[in-house]
């Protein structure tokens, strides 16, 4: 199969959504084949989520397209990434931030990803294990937040690893369908701006989802 196509080919069609053309070429140069299992690689290019074990999947290129773009990123930003996953979306952050830390909170797919990514020479990104409490306080604040998971509410805890006028996305509703929301951290009042509807795997932990 000829990947390098078939990525352009996505890209293509992607760009009736997307607008910015930093995030379109990101999507170019990072090869999706690669965050996948080899039984899926064929399907890598369709504009659908995929399976990556352990009840995980690495989400619709429309979507990671549309979360991406929503953070705003001119190259000079931190970003934390809540759930690495197979590490997709953190090598596109790579290639559009400064620092990127990801927290993921299963250590094969925590170990796996971190490989992965440094196999294909991102070295301004650290995967940490998560820990009890939500986000990667130690490095905090952050100009970008993604949250590649869904919670029940916007969790003050991530907020407060915001800096005043960073941009935070995360699927906010219950966990089978939610809306992405992109909110924008004000001295006094954030704005909350909706972008539909999606639908991802649950946040776990204590200020989201219990374990099921």
């Amino acid at each position: 199969m000829d990947f390098a196509a078939a990525r352009a080919r996505l890209v293509a069609e992607l760009r009736a959504e997307i607008k910015d053309k930093r995030v379109l070429e990101a999507m170019i140069r990072v090869p999706r084949e690669l965050f996948v299992s080899p039984e899926e690689r064929h399907l890598a290019y369709e504009d659908s989520p995929l399976p990556i074990g352990l009840g995980q999947t690495i989400s619709q290129p429309l979507i990671v397209a549309l979360m991406t773009e929503a953070l705003e990123l001119k190259g000079n930003e931190k970003v934390l990434e809540i759930g690495a996953g197979s590490g997709y979306q953190t090598a596109l952050l790579a290639e559009l931030a400064q620092t990127v830390i990801s927290v993921e909170r299963l250590p094969y797919l925590a170990e796996s990803a971190a490989k992965r990514l440094d196999e294909l020479g991102y070295h301004n990104v650290a995967i940490h294990l998560a820990e009890e409490k939500l986000g990667w306080e130690k490095e905090a604040p952050y100009d970008a937040i993604i949250v590649t998971a869904a919670a029940p509410h916007v969790p003050p805890c991530l907020l407060a690893q915001l800096s005043v006028g960073g941009r935070m996305v995360i699927p906010v509703g219950s966990r089978y369908l939610q809306n992405l929301y992109k909110i924008i951290k004000k001295r006094k009042r954030n704005l909350i701006l909706d972008l539909g509807g999606c639908s991802f795997v649950s946040l776990i932990n204590k200020e989201a989802w219990a374990e099921e």
